[in-house]
């Protein structure tokens, strides 16, 4: 069975819901609402990374966070996770609840690595060129999946050398970031170049998906691609848009 993923983001300037969901009681109430129409994990983000982004602080970010994951960890323990690169952010968390930690970077922070063993914790790694965020964006310079595959399972087997069980690892690949048009399009069936891992695909309204991407049209049409070639969880905007394609069983 594929898992929906609802996004959330408490930005200003995310590119395509920037300031929507700015104000907490609107957040919560949306992160229900994507619950409802069939989310099986709500991913919450406080920092774009959109190109051109400004980065936060991680007290700019948990300040953005807290209000929101105070009511969100105790409502849906286990099905909250946390878009963050931010050690410290990620400690505030837990000391709230368990939280699956989602990081942008690809774990390219060797705190990260060692406080998500040391919590055990859930984790999301999401590919990134060994650079900042905004100067991946600029550069494109991932133009080969082999690339993509080799460094995400370097990182996985780091954290499994740590004792963090396979179980608590899902992959991204991390479409979007630092990749061309085409590298991002075979992302999409990234997750048979993976098998054993979990993986979560992030093509949601995307500038590869072209001049329509707003329209669900094609976003299920990715999303339809990734499930056949093995993906288990689609991060998506659009939940009750995508609920079409959550109970298609994966072929790899």
């Amino acid at each position: 069975m594929v898992k929906l993923v609802g996004i959330l983001n408490i930005t200003p300037d995310s590119f395509s819901d920037g300031g929507q969901f700015v104000n907490p009681e609107v957040a919560i109430k949306h992160a229900t609402q994507l619950f409802h129409e069939g989310a099986s994990l709500v991913d919450v983000g406080a920092e774009s990374t959109r190109p051109n982004a400004i980065p936060l602080s991680d007290e700019e970010e948990w300040h953005r966070l807290e209000p929101v994951l105070r009511t969100l960890l105790l409502r849906y323990p286990g099905k909250i996770s946390i878009d963050s690169y931010h050690p410290a952010t990620i400690r505030k968390a837990f000391e709230i609840g368990p939280v699956i930690v989602n990081d942008v970077t690809g774990l390219n922070n060797q705190e990260m690595i060692d406080l998500i063993c040391h919590l055990k914790a859930q984790v999301i790694i999401s590919h990134l060129p060994d650079m900042p965020i905004q100067e991946a964006h600029e550069k494109q310079s991932v133009s080969d999946v082999k690339q993509v595959r080799n460094e995400l399972i370097y990182k996985a087997r780091l954290l499994e050398a740590k004792g963090l069980p396979r179980s608590n690892i899902i992959l991204d690949p991390g479409i979007g970031f630092g990749k061309t048009v085409e590298v991002n399009k075979e992302l999409l069936k990234f997750a048979k170049k993976v098998p054993g891992y979990d993986v979560m695909i992030g093509y949601s309204r995307k500038r590869f998906l072209g001049d329509g991407r707003m329209e669900l049209a094609p976003n299920l049409e990715a999303g339809e691609v990734a499930v056949a070639n093995g993906a288990k969880y689609l991060r998506v905007h659009d939940v009750a848009g995508h609920k079409v394609l959550a109970h298609r069983r994966i072929k790899f």
